[in-house]
């Protein structure tokens, strides 16, 4: 008997409009990868899609954010996931405990996204959920690169302001126009480069002057390269 390909895990839906984007990343990651172009050429995929307790503008509560997303792991290792990809930067301040929790391998996408960083000289503006950025997930690994930089709190309230606008909003016209207006300004502070932190933005279009890292664009690249190790 031939042997079966192994099954992708994606614990989506933090946030909601996030999980299509990154299937489409995937499924384009194989044509560029290994070519793929017919229906059979492409993996096994086995999405969860997990509402959790995330919230723009308030606190999270950490203890029970971190219950719900073992609960999601969980449920898709039962299911037959050979291995797990989470596309959502700001549930990886959990990863050590989420790791612990299943037997399959959970892939980092905080380190997948390090590897796309691109030389000591960028002058990176990060762009993320306000928990993202507070956790310095993403400033330890602009840090050990020696890379500068460019955030403050006016950045923030306005990506913040962003990220709403897209979970809120069925046209995304404002929150595209959010978007235009905040990578001008922000170049203007000193970035040449913006390091994306926050599946929501790929509802938008994130084409700037600046060079672009979208740490969900390098999660489906390595969640393909694990694919294929396996087959």
């Amino acid at each position: 008997m031939a042997k079966q390909p192994a099954t992708i895990g994606i614990l989506a839906g933090m946030g909601p409009r996030s999980t299509a984007p990154f299937v489409d990343q995937i499924v384009t990651e194989c044509q560029t990868q290994y070519g793929a172009s017919f229906d059979e050429d492409f993996p096994p995929m086995m999405m969860y899609s997990l509402p959790t307790p995330f919230f723009v503008d308030r606190p999270i509560d950490h203890v029970r954010m971190q219950d719900v997303i073992i609960g999601g792991l969980r449920r898709l290792e039962a299911a037959g996931a050979d291995f797990i990809v989470m596309p959502c930067n700001s549930a990886h301040r959990y990863f050590d405990a989420l790791r612990a929790a299943v037997r399959v391998p959970l892939l980092n996408m905080v380190d997948e996204a390090s590897v796309c960083l691109g030389d000591a000289e960028s002058r990176m503006a990060l762009i993320g959920t306000r928990p993202t950025v507070e956790a310095g997930m993403y400033q330890r690994a602009i840090e050990r690169r020696g890379q500068r930089l460019i955030h403050d709190g006016s950045v923030q309230s306005r990506v913040d302001e962003l990220i709403l606008s897209i979970k809120s909003s069925r046209d995304m016209s404002g929150a595209q126009a959010l978007w235009d207006q905040l990578q001008i300004d922000v170049m203007a502070k000193g970035a040449d480069t913006f390091l994306i932190a926050c599946t929501d933005l790929d509802a938008i279009n994130l084409e700037t002057a600046a060079t672009v890292v979208n740490a969900t664009q390098c999660l489906a690249a390595a969640a393909v390269r694990e694919w294929m190790a396996r087959r």
